[in-house]
C-alpha cells in the first residue's frame, strides 16, 4: 500500500492538495496521513478544522512513497515552519516531493528545485535563500514533474493530482475520465 503524508499549516490552502488526497485514499486505497508543526490542530483558509495524525516532526521516511506540501499564507511570514529538513530527507529517500502554491517555497528552501523543471505561483515567489534554480523555472498554469518533484500553481489542484498519481505509478482509464470531467469545464462555452 502506497504510503502519502501531507504537510498542513496554518490557514492552508484546503482546496490544494483535497483531491489529490481524496483520489489516494478513496480511489487508490493509499494510506493518507496529515501532519503539522507539533501535530498540533490548525484552520484552513476557509475555517476547515484538522486534527492531524502526526506532528511533522515524526515524520517515518520508510515506507514513505509522497510527501505533499500545501499551500498557503504562512509560507510568506516569520511563522513558517522550517521543513526543509524532512523535504530534502524525503527526496533523498526517494519519496516523490510535491508542493502547490506557496508550498513550493518549502521545496525551494529544501534545494530540491535547483536541478529540475518547476512552477510555482510566480518565479519571484521563489527568491529564497537555498534556491538556485531559477534557470529551470517554468511558468505555466498547470503542475510539472520532473526526477519525482511536482510543484504547481496554487489554481492548479487538478494536474497537481494528476501528476501526483502518475509519479506513483496509479492512474489508467478511470482517472483519465475523471480529468476529463474537470477539463469539461474549461470548454469555451457557446
Amino acid at each position: 500500500m502506497k504510503r502519502a503524508v501531507t504537510l498542513l499549516t496554518e490557514n492552508f490552502s484546503d482546496w490544494e492538495t483535497a483531491l489529490v488526497n481524496s483520489s489516494l485514499r478513496v480511489y487508490y486505497g493509499c494510506d493518507v496521513r496529515f501532519a503539522t508543526p507539533g501535530g498540533q490542530p490548525v484552520t484552513s483558509s476557509s475555517g476547515l478544522m484538522v486534527t492531524p495524525h502526526l506532528a511533522l516532526e515524526d515524520i517515518e521516511l520508510n515506507g514513505l512513497d509522497a510527501l505533499i506540501v500545501c499551500g498557503g499564507t504562512i509560507w510568506r511570514t516569520e511563522q513558517a515552519p522550517n521543513v526543509a529538513p524532512i523535504v530534502a530527507a524525503a527526496r533523498a529517500h526517494g519519496a516523490v516531493v510535491a508542493g502547490i502554491c506557496d508550498g513550493t517555497r518549502a521545496l525551494a528552501q529544501a534545494g530540491v528545485l535547483n536541478e529540475v523543471r518547476h512552477t510555482s505561483n510566480s518565479a519571484d515567489s521563489l527568491d529564497l535563500p537555498g534556491y538556485a534554480g531559477t534557470a529551470r523555472y517554468q511558468d505555466t498554469p498547470w503542475a510539472i514533474s520532473d526526477g519525482g518533484v511536482i510543484t504547481a500553481p496554487g489554481t492548479a489542484p487538478v494536474s497537481f493530482m494528476a501528476r501526483i498519481l502518475a509519479a506513483l505509478g496509479l492512474g489508467g482509464a478511470d482517472l483519465d475520465a475523471y480529468l476529463a470531467q474537470h477539463a469539461a469545464e474549461h470548454r469555451e462555452q457557446a
